[in-house]
């Protein structure tokens, strides 16, 4: 039996972009928490918290990206020019975020410039990479192999609704993470702010997916018609139980990581749901997995680098967590 090559690839791109959401959501969100907290040791705090991991997690956004132009090219020729100018300022945000953290450490006269870079940068990434979501959710214009829509046809009010529930998604994973990282005044500020943005994140989460299936008569039916419906039908509850089960890890004291793992498990059942309106569609409305993938001997060779490369990026992705693991040392530094 030969292997379905493109399904595996979609398989594999999915799963990179979901390790970038996660891993780097957090120090993104850490980045948006950052102008609440006045003191420069705390804003030290924040920053060592992320510091020896936040490049590494944008290795994973680097794979889906490479890997959506290998395998699918099609889609890639598509996706780009309709999501230009969103893309764009996600760069640049990430940019700025990754100039600040160099040079913050290195200047007493311009600190202020590049907190404010590094916050500022964060917001516009995150907006953005929310954006980005919302316009290929409501579709794509094709006519025949290439993009045939305007300039602005990602600016819609629903891609503003995603971009909002990806900052207060991010946000809401880095005041988790810093819960873990540290203690005392910090530690309480981000309990508290971490219980406001668990409250917006469900409420845009139930906005968002009951938008959705309106868009189109394709996405309704996998939601509301049988054999969708089989899959549908838990979300909800699954939903349900993670925001429960957050809510209870932000009241007791005791469960550091529990609001952590929970917040992940919403990222994970959202990206699941959407991945149930797209199936088996690469770009909405028209382009599939299958059109949109490259030959398969050419999908082929580039699984043999996958198998080789994806053990080495978890290895040392695995080994930087452990390294620095527990709480930020207050008299440590990145320089």
């Amino acid at each position: 039996m030969s292997l379905d090559l493109p399904l595996i690839w979609a398989g594999l791109i999915a799963v990179a972009i979901l390790a970038y959401v996660i891993l780097d959501g957090f120090d993104l969100g850490v980045g948006m928490l950052f102008p609440l907290f006045k003191r420069e040791a705390e804003r030290d705090t924040l920053m060592n918290s992320v510091a020896p991991v936040w490049d590494g997690n944008e290795t994973w956004l680097i794979l889906g990206g490479g890997g959506l132009l290998a395998a699918f090219p099609l889609a890639y020729s598509i996706v780009l020019p309709a999501l230009y100018a969103p893309l764009t300022l996600m760069l640049l945000g990430l940019i700025f975020r990754g100039v600040a953290f160099e040079f913050r450490w290195r200047t007493t006269r311009w600190k202020a410039v590049w907190d404010w870079s590094f916050a500022l940068g964060s917001y516009i990434a995150a907006f953005t990479q929310g954006i980005a979501l919302g316009g290929l959710i409501q579709g794509i214009k094709v006519s025949g192999r290439a993009y045939a829509g305007g300039w602005w046809d990602w600016l819609t009010p629903f891609s503003l609704a995603t971009g909002l529930a990806l900052v207060l998604g991010y946000s809401l994973l880095g005041a988790c993470w810093l819960i873990i990282k540290t203690d005392s005044e910090i530690q309480a500020r981000c309990y508290s702010l971490a219980r406001r943005l668990a409250l917006g994140l469900v409420a845009m989460i139930g906005l968002v997916s009951l938008w959705t299936p309106f868009l189109d008569p394709r996405f309704f039916a996998r939601w509301f018609h049988w054999p969708g419906l089989a899959f549908t039908a838990p979300m909800p509850l699954l939903v349900l139980a993670a925001a429960w089960a957050l809510w209870r890890g932000l009241q007791d004291k005791r469960r550091e990581k529990q609001p952590f793992l929970a917040a992940l498990a919403l990222f994970a059942l959202s990206y699941i749901g959407l991945g149930i309106s797209f199936w088996p569609l690469m770009v909405p409305p028209d382009i599939t997995i299958w059109q949109a993938a490259a030959p398969d001997a050419s999908l082929g060779f580039l699984l043999v680098g996958a198998a080789i490369l994806l053990p080495v990026i978890l290895g040392y992705t695995a080994y930087a967590y452990w390294v620095f693991r527990g709480k930020v040392d207050k008299n440590a530094g990145y320089h």
